[in-house]
């Protein structure tokens, strides 16, 4: 019996949107996330790129549970002395809404060389439009509790 490999010429790539609108964060996230490797398909294949685009919308609108809003903090190094600024998430929230979820899409993904490369095909928006209706992207459907 033969296993199937996936080439690189032959993977076809789908356009998927997400709502994020009420949604929580760590838990869309991981649905996200799983699309974007390409662990929902049959195809998936290790060293070789198999996930699909994911459009993400009304990022402003999702929830953390919780106290996350005032306890959340992201940390980032400008790489100077002393250069660590933090951030909590309710702060995030108002300057850069798409910032909080890429951050946990990017923490679900291999570390490693290709997290960048898969980053690109995520692309978010804080409010309900974006410029990719070209593509026909269709709504993703959620395994676990997620509606």
């Amino acid at each position: 019996m033969k296993s199937y490999l996936a080439k690189p010429g032959e993977i076809e790539r789908k356009w998927w949107i997400v709502d994020a609108q009420g949604k929580v964060v760590g838990r869309i996230a991981t649905e996200i996330a799983k699309v974007l490797t390409g662990k929902n398909k049959p195809q998936l294949t290790p060293g070789v790129d198999t996930g699909d685009f994911v459009v993400v919308i009304n990022a402003e609108k999702v929830v953390l549970t919780g106290e996350k809003w005032d306890k959340k903090i992201y940390y980032r190094a400008s790489g100077w002395h002393s250069g660590l600024k933090a951030t909590n998430a309710k702060k995030m929230r108002e300057t850069k809404p798409e910032e909080i979820l890429k951050l946990a899409v990017m923490g679900m993904l291999p570390k490693n060389k290709s997290r960048q490369r898969i980053l690109k095909k995520l692309k978010i928006y804080p409010g309900p439009e974006h410029p990719h209706t070209a593509q026909k992207p269709e709504p993703l459907k959620f395994q676990g509790g997620l509606k």
